[in-house]
């Protein structure tokens, strides 16, 4: 994220880098030529920021999120924005209060694959669409300390990896959406889920969503939408990097095409887009709808589980 930010010298000047460890902010501030800040409130409360980026554990995003808005600042957090629904909601209604912008972290809303698949769509190269299907989870971390397993950091494979085909569901079938089946694989002894999956169903359609998740999986990343006349795939939908083409394949009875399509750097879409929020009102009132709507689907996907 932070070399993006440097090229979009237009939109964004690069003010500081906070860390608990005053020898790693020392170093990350010498790599990009800013300012070390050896916590994060000495940062938050340094005086002259607009916006600040949260890429923190999940446990410690509602904190921090509450102390930047209460600075006045923007704020940009990684997914998922906070572990409950409740705190989810607080958080935008009082970015909503402040008229500040909260912006969920979600970059591959703006990598040009997305708007390409969804214009095939619209376009009824596969017919009427059916159901979605997305998968995103990948091996086992080498550290066993990962924060992604620490339960007192809101680690799990929900919050992380699950949060993602969650969010394409609602791009492609809309926010009106129930989590009507799911199931979790909880690591006993480290108190968090590994994997899982769901189906969630539009509330007053016909359309459904199939998803999984985890973190002890060969590694997928896909979108399958299947129609009435066929079908599209895209295996990298989530994490294509800068300067990789990514693959779609379509299938009807026709036969299979695959189409290689522009690469695309979708850490500068989130970017640009965030820095309209900012400075757009509506952009903005429609992000605390589509956060607080994230975090209902995933209260209720726990829901589910305990039934």
């Amino acid at each position: 994220m932070i070399p993006a930010i440097l090229e979009q010298g237009r939109l964004y000047r690069l003010a500081g880098i906070a860390s608990r460890d005053g020898d790693k902010a020392d170093a990350w501030a010498r790599e990009f030529d800013t300012q070390a800040f050896r916590s994060y409130e000495s940062l938050v409360d340094a005086g002259g920021l607009e916006a600040v980026y949260i890429p923190l554990p999940n446990a410690l995003h509602a904190p921090w999120i509450e102390h930047a808005l209460n600075k006045g600042l923007h704020v940009l957090v990684e997914k998922s924005l906070a572990c409950s629904v409740g705190e989810v909601t607080s958080l935008n209604r009082a970015a909503r209060d402040k008229g500040l912008a909260l912006v969920e972290n979600f970059q591959f809303r703006f990598h040009s694959q997305l708007a390409e698949i969804k214009r095939m769509v619209d376009n009824g190269v596969i017919g009427e669409l059916r159901c979605v299907r997305s998968s995103f989870g990948f091996p086992p971390f080498p550290d066993p300390d990962n924060i992604r397993y620490r339960k007192d950091l809101g680690g799990g494979a929900l919050l992380d990896a699950g949060a993602y085909p969650i969010k394409i569901s609602q791009i492609f079938l809309g926010a009106d959406l129930e989590v009507k089946a799911a199931s979790f694989c909880i690591d006993e002894q480290r108190r968090v889920d590994i994997w899982g999956g769901g189906f969630l169903r539009q509330k007053n359609g016909p359309l459904f969503s199939e998803i999984a998740f985890g973190f002890d999986h060969h590694y997928q990343c896909s979108l399958e939408l299947w129609g009435s006349r066929g079908k599209l795939s895209a295996n990298r939908i989530f994490t294509a990097p800068p300067g990789f083409r990514p693959e779609v394949v379509i299938e009807t009875s026709e036969g299979k095409e695959v189409l290689t399509l522009e690469a695309d750097d979708h850490f500068a879409g989130i970017l640009e887009y965030f820095s309209r929020a900012v400075h757009d009102p509506d952009i903005a009132g429609d992000e605390y709808a589509q956060n607080i709507n994230q975090a209902r689907l995933i209260h209720e996907f726990r829901i589910r589980t305990d039934e």
